[in-house]
């Protein structure tokens, strides 16, 4: 891969750097201290469901190892950083006493970020329920809503004004969809009512939660919440593959857009779905409960999809770790007459396209929807073979590019009047990549998962730069770095 984006654009001073991760693939340390098993325990202890049979009990050991962690972050310079809360970890069975162990953790960690001059972004869900949770229901379950407020709550009380942005949720469509419908992410269920009431219950946590950490924090105190917000092209202009389109941003964006943000669900929802369900889950109040206002809407970002009518195929969903696919059951409720059209290289080793152009349309797109509310790219990365040289280096001059290319969509867009505030490189270490295992790397800083030394690529080196200037510099001077 080639960057084919200028270079020199400049960032905002006040723009935002860091780095993000999530709990279960960093943290390990599964059965310590008292946290309980979560979605993720079982579905990765489940013999066929992940690469090699790979799990998240060890992870990158982060759990030990924040000291060491946070003194890379400060080395890299990095202004925040975006972490999620093991809800088990803090409430074991989701409901009932705290665990004090692992909020004494979090607010050892908060400490050390706030002592390193990094902000604290605190995420409440980034997919680990606890399983105690699922046993009832799991996101089926309308009490699960109400227990995450409870949780959050908590957290507020105990982090407090320490920490710089609360998050709620991190890619609702990923917990839903990939967890009840596909049934490719835990807790591996396939079916597509339970995947539309994870849907509503996931939007109603969200409300509750946000207003349980304001009541808490105040009503200014900064919330946010996180969304895999899809760019979708059509693959002609005919009306059935535009069709197509709106199918699919209506059931992968309205659906959390429209309540979040506009307190309705679009009406096509609800012609789309209608074979399936007929909506009854959701309540009287439900939707002024679920619009919050936001300080800021996170963006992840990775890659583009086209689509034409047609028939979702298997090899359409989400790829399996071996080549195959996890499932042939399709994500996209209500879209089965949609088919997902193979896009052209180059890809990352996910094999996703690379189409920095999509983030700049998708942040210009949000940015004239909703022209008061500021954007966060929460996550943007890539995985690819990574490789060890003579030494002792990882230059993943690939993964350069990849960000090189990107942040100056973002740095297009912000020129052409988006109000972006900060950018989060996914992933800060290699980690467990979900039902990949520890097949791929998205890491900037590189995990040896043998002795779990980390290790700064070119691509952490070059970043750190981009951080220290503001300015999307030169792909090729990581290699001098």
């Amino acid at each position: 891969m080639t960057t084919t984006r200028p270079s020199g654009r400049q960032f905002p001073a006040d723009f935002l750097w860091g780095s993000a991760t999530a709990a279960y693939q960093v943290e390990g340390a599964a059965q310590e201290d008292g946290r309980g098993p979560s979605i993720w325990d079982t579905f990765s202890h489940t013999p066929g469901k992940t690469l090699g049979g790979d799990t998240g009990d060890v992870a990158v050991d982060h759990y030990h190892r924040v000291a060491e962690d946070v003194a890379i972050m400060r080395d890299l310079g990095l202004q925040a950083y975006r972490f999620s809360v093991s809800w088990p970890r803090v409430q074991p069975t989701g409901s009932g006493e705290f665990n004090q162990a692992g909020l004494d953790f979090y607010s050892r960690l908060v400490d050390e970020l706030i002592a390193a001059g990094i902000k604290p972004v605190v995420t409440l869900y980034h997919w680990d329920l606890p399983q105690a949770l699922e046993d009832e229901g799991g996101w089926t379950n309308r009490r699960t809503a109400y227990l995450f407020a409870e949780y959050g709550r908590r957290l507020a009380e105990v982090l407090g004004d320490r920490v710089h942005l609360w998050t709620t949720l991190n890619e609702p469509w990923c917990s839903a969809y990939l967890g009840y419908a596909s049934g490719v992410h835990a807790p591996g269920v396939t079916d597509e009512v339970a995947a539309l009431r994870a849907v509503h219950h996931l939007n109603l946590g969200h409300g509750l939660a946000a207003r349980a950490i304001k009541d808490v924090l105040g009503q200014d105190t900064p919330v946010s919440v996180t969304l895999n917000l899809h760019v979708t092209r059509a693959a002609s202009d005919a009306p059935e593959d535009l069709e197509a389109k709106r199918r699919i941003e209506t059931i992968g964006n309205e659906v959390f857009l429209g309540p979040m943000l506009e307190g309705a669900y679009p009406a096509e929802l609800f012609t789309d779905t209608a074979s399936i369900t007929d909506w009854s889950f959701v309540e009287d109040g439900d939707l002024e409960t679920i619009r919050v206002p936001l300080e800021v809407l996170g963006v992840n970002y990775y890659s583009t999809n086209r689509v034409k009518h047609g028939h979702f195929l298997t090899g359409d969903g989400e790829p399996g770790p071996d080549g195959h696919r996890l499932s042939s059951r399709t994500p996209w409720v209500g879209a089965d007459d949609v088919e997902f059209v193979a896009q052209p290289g180059p890809h990352t080793a996910m094999g996703w396209n690379i189409e920095p152009q999509g983030l700049v349309d998708l942040l210009l797109e949000l940015h004239t929807r909703y022209p008061g509310l500021p954007l966060a790219i929460t996550e943007n990365g890539a995985a690819f073979v990574d490789e060890v040289g003579e030494d002792g280096r990882v230059h993943d001059q690939d993964r350069v590019d990849y960000l090189h290319d990107h942040l100056d969509a973002v740095a297009a867009a912000i020129e052409a009047g988006a109000d972006v505030r900060g950018y989060f490189v996914w992933s800060l270490f290699d980690n467990f990549e979900w039902a990949y295992g520890y097949d791929r790397r998205f890491g900037v800083v590189r995990v040896d998962y043998d002795t779990l030394e980390r290790t700064p690529k070119d691509s952490a080196r070059w970043y750190a730069q981009v951080v220290r200037t503001s300015t999307v510099l030169d792909a090729q001077v990581a290699a001098g770095l």
